[in-house]
């Protein structure tokens, strides 16, 4: 079985595959969920990773593979195994709130242990002790129709987890929020996840969030993994040209590979109809003659004045374009060659639009990527 990080893993989805008619929403989808381990599934809108996630809740049949949690097989195409959601003891937290607006915050956490016929003394010792946890025990008898955007979110979380499932599965859950109180359940989410201990499973098309929330990010594109790793090294190490697009602001610069070290080393590429040769960091296996763009971040991008010495690191010479303040830096646009090249600088560089700069690329931030 091919997994995709961790030791063997609290969930393990197996080479699943979801298809819907032609399509493969899920295709040959492989990858761990260590215990206590917060991994997201980052990608765009029809990449498969909301599949992937109804896959593991059992709202969907898979046509391929298994998924085991906690040492359970809960879906077996082979064996047509597919334990329904209620019996998989799982959390759900959905993009909508999905709150019962009849009900007090103390009746919609209580719900699900009332369905499972739980004495009542019980139900109110749990309850209670699942609202302190998320910072609404002094809201327990509030109608939710009262409650914030941010508050009913943690009401959906205390439902969720009053249950102690095994497991909590996000699907978008944030996207409904206002931005500023996007940036805070971010934060209350992790804490959460982190005291409770629960492994968990979030499904989201934001990178930052990603970034926050995660032990591990899988980037998923037309229903395939890309990528996995932990978040700061995809950021910096991306293995191709979409995982860098979609993981953050990023330029490409078209080259071929002229001479190579070895991988996780340096090549040297042709800058794409220019004499400019570039050192930067290679995929294992790629080889010289090899088509890649260099990809850098724009905080990477260096920025100096024409007549400033660099000493042997590469740079190039180019004109500024544009320049935006955006309050906590200023970006730069810098046309070198017919090659717009975005950097972010903390303060102001002192030369203004048309004003020639040279760009600086230090190999080590500069990584191909195939094109």
């Amino acid at each position: 079985m091919a997994q995709t990080g961790g030791e063997q893993g609290y969930l393990v989805v197996d080479h699943v595959t979801k298809t819907f008619g032609k399509l493969n929403a899920a295709d040959d989808v492989s990858f761990t969920v260590g215990k206590g381990e917060m991994v997201t599934l980052l990608g765009p809108s029809g990449c498969g990773k909301s599949t992937t996630l109804r896959c593991v809740a059992g709202l969907e049949t898979i046509d391929g593979g298994q998924i085991i949690m906690a040492g359970e097989c809960v879906s077996s195409a082979k064996e047509h195994i597919s334990i329904p959601p209620e019996r998989r003891d799982i959390g759900m937290v959905f993009q909508s709130y999905a709150v019962w607006p009849h009900m007090t915050v103390w009746g919609n956490v209580a719900y699900p242990l009332q369905m499972h016929k739980v004495g009542k003394e019980e139900v109110d010792r749990r309850v209670r002790q699942i609202l302190t946890l998320v910072g609404l025990s002094e809201m327990v008898d509030r109608n939710v129709t009262k409650l914030s955007g941010g508050q009913q979110q943690r009401v959906v979380l205390a439902r969720a987890l009053v249950h102690n499932p095994r497991m909590l599965l996000f699907d978008e859950p944030l996207s409904n929020l206002d931005a500023r109180l996007r940036v805070s359940m971010r934060f209350e989410i992790r804490q959460l996840q982190q005291r409770v201990g629960i492994s968990a499973l979030y499904v989201t098309h934001d990178q930052t969030e990603a970034m926050v929330l995660s032990d591990r990010v899988i980037v998923m594109n037309q229903g395939g993994i890309e990528q996995v790793g932990h978040p700061l090294e995809i950021y910096r190490k991306p293995v191709s040209a979409f995982v860098a697009s979609f993981f953050g602001e990023v330029n490409f610069i078209e080259g071929t590979i002229d001479t190579i070290e070895a991988p996780g080393q340096q090549a040297g590429v042709q800058v794409q109809g220019k004499k400019q040769l570039l050192s930067a960091v290679p995929q294992a296996g790629m080889k010289a003659g090899d088509g890649v763009y260099v990809s850098i971040r724009p905080q990477d991008v260096e920025v100096v004045g024409e007549s400033v010495e660099v000493g042997g690191t590469p740079s190039m010479r180019g004109k500024i374009s544009r320049v935006v303040h955006m309050g906590s830096h200023v970006e730069y646009c810098i046309d070198v060659e017919a090659q717009e090249l975005n950097c972010h600088c903390m303060h102001e560089l002192g030369q203004g639009v048309g004003e020639t700069v040279k760009v600086v690329l230090r190999p080590e931030r500069c990584i191909c990527v195939s094109r």
